[in-house]
């Protein structure tokens, strides 16, 4: 780290910033520690090793593991009352019951396993792509020597189309197919990257424009072709553990991808692609948009080839490794097409069938409250987390900042991402995901709070890991919630709705010039909303009208699911 680079007295610098580097150093170990716990205590392993699920843990009857079960299936002399004897009329059919249970439980963990394989090849793929990107547009805006008003309106540019063509090409996706998107997905991000070689600001705005359809598609078509998979395997109860997985996964490729991109930013220069000599590259940047040069390579741009080896990888391996799939009325259309009442939709039919939902389902529209001021609270967190961080840093005198340690500040917030996916998996086989939005929202609430009072680099810094841990468990809550209260036939066509608002959210934060604790204080307020919309859904959802009959719900549950085990073993 460099610590003792600045101008004046090296000690002087050395005891001004050394103490907050250490606290960040600190506090990534103990997160660290905090993953490493919690995965364990999430994994298949520890339920080998040190016990079984709750249900289990109330039952001791139930805690046979499957090879007992099996011996006692198959053991003949344990069955009978002796050499000789017939079968117990009536504890064979139990025997059956049980083996067929086991049988039935082995094929769909086996079915899940593979569905969860073919689909992270495909999605973290696409993730890896969107991640190695992330970090360098600004950068290589800046590098080509265009102004922050004309890079603030490519920012726009991109959000904006998000916005407006996201809102419909989601509709598409569910009548034309899921797997079709995604291959288009990769098309359509690999074109962005491409056009990143040009140095022209009209080419660069049509790949901000693609970049924008790409991202809806990122996040709306791959989640609507995972539910329906598991919808059309009858594995839909492992849904929220696909959605862990991913979210585990994506922090992981996260934290790759960053390693990855600044090694390959760093390799070399930024060069025109017919340049001689790293002189002629100096002075044609220095010259900005009026540079004559036109394609560059090298530099910042390494990143963006990666990512476009990655969509090229992700496009292939969607066409071979996954079925196609839509949404429930592709059949029904079909069938209705055939004895000729079938009716073509005008292109925007899909976003007003979409929008007439919405607004008609009192749960949908909850659901996308939430989701929308949530996401934006984050992606509001993103773009100022680090003004916040540089403006609490001790500096030096006669220094405009500190040298902050920006790639472990990343890496500790997705190794918090990372524990709080795991943390779901632990959690959602007691509460409810209805449940557990709440106190997601709630703590996201109060740690944005935490941040807008805070006056230690520190505090502040440990109530943005705590934020991150929350975002880590929102993405596969969200997404089971999603995959119970959206109706099939328009998935993806509302997912896309529901990046509107969020959208918006954003064009807001980049159209005005809040400050760090102005934009904190907002992302309480929208958090502290979000809470509220959670709590009706959750009343909606689970048909109770306060915590008290939620509590006595649970227990009545409990207490049905014990008779039944008892009734099942006796």
């Amino acid at each position: 780290l460099p610590i003792c680079r600045g101008r004046g007295n090296p000690s002087a610098h050395r005891l001004s910033v050394l103490p907050t580097m250490a606290n960040y150093l600190l506090i990534f170990a103990i997160s660290l520690v905090i993953n490493v716990v919690v995965t364990f205590r999430s994994s298949d392993k520890f339920k080998l090793y040190c016990g079984s699920s709750p249900r289990d843990q109330e039952d001791p009857h139930n805690k046979r593991d499957d090879e007992d079960i099996q011996d006692d299936a198959t053991s003949g002399d344990d069955k009978k009352g002796g050499d000789g004897d017939e079968e117990d009329p009536l504890l064979d059919p139990l025997l059956k019951k049980g083996t067929g249970a086991l049988d039935t439980k082995l094929s769909d963990k086996a079915r899940h396993s593979a569905l969860l394989r073919r689909y992270l090849m495909v999605y973290l793929l696409a993730a890896l792509s969107d991640w190695l990107q992330g970090p360098y547009v600004y950068a290589l805006y800046d590098e080509y020597g265009y102004s922050q008003h004309l890079i603030a309106v490519l920012f726009v540019a991109g959000f904006g189309s998000s916005m407006v063509f996201g809102s419909f090409i989601g509709g598409m996706a569910d009548a034309c197919g899921r797997r079709k998107f995604v291959i288009l997905f990769a098309v359509i991000y690999a074109l962005s990257c491409v056009t990143k070689h040009f140095k022209n600001f009209h080419i660069l705005m049509l790949g901000r424009l693609l970049g924008g359809v790409a991202t809806s598609l990122l996040f709306s078509v791959f989640d609507s072709w995972l539910i329906r998979a598991h919808a059309d395997a009858g594995i839909k109860s492992y849904l929220s553990k696909s959605f862990s997985a991913a979210a585990y996964g994506n922090s992981l490729v996260a934290i790759g991808a960053g390693l990855v991109a600044n090694k390959a930013a760093n390799s070399n220069k930024l060069l025109p692609f017919f340049g001689t000599s790293e002189s002629n590259s100096d002075v044609a940047i220095d010259g900005g948009a009026e540079s004559e040069d036109l394609f560059y390579t090298g530099g910042y741009l390494n990143p963006f080839d990666i990512a476009l080896v990655a969509l090229i990888l992700c496009g292939c391996l969607a066409a071979t490794q996954w079925e196609e799939n839509y949404g429930d009325s592709k059949t029904d259309n079909k069938n209705e097409s055939n004895d000729g009442h079938g009716k073509e939709l005008p292109w925007y039919g899909a976003l007003k069938n979409a929008y007439t939902t919405t607004v008609r389902s009192r749960d949908i529209f909850l659901c996308g409250a939430v989701s929308s001021v949530f996401e934006g609270s984050m992606y509001i967190f993103v773009f100022m987390w680090t003004p916040a961080l540089k403006g609490l840093t001790p500096t030096e005198e006669g220094e405009d900042s500190s040298s902050l340690p920006f790639g472990l500040i990343f890496s500790t917030f997705m190794v918090c991402c990372m524990a709080g996916s795991s943390l779901f998996s632990i959690l959602v086989e007691r509460i409810k995901v209805e449940v557990l939005g709440i106190g997601v929202l709630f703590v996201s609430a109060v740690s944005m709070m935490a941040i807008v009072f805070s006056t230690s680099d520190t505090v502040t810094f440990i109530f943005m890991n705590v934020f991150e841990m929350c975002v880590g468990m929102y993405w596969p809550i969200m997404g089971t919630m999603k995959g119970g209260i959206v109706p099939e036939d328009k998935r993806a066509a509302i997912y896309n709705l529901f990046r509107v608002p969020l959208n918006f959210i954003v064009l807001t934060s980049l159209l005005t010039d809040l400050t760090p604790k102005q934009s904190f204080i907002a992302n309480t307020c929208m958090l502290a909303l979000g809470a509220a919309c959670q709590v009706n859904l959750m009343k909606r959802r689970l048909n109770v009208r306060n915590m008290d009959d939620l509590k006595v719900k649970a227990m009545q549950e409990e207490e049905k699911g014990g008779e039944d085990e008892t009734v099942e073993l006796t």
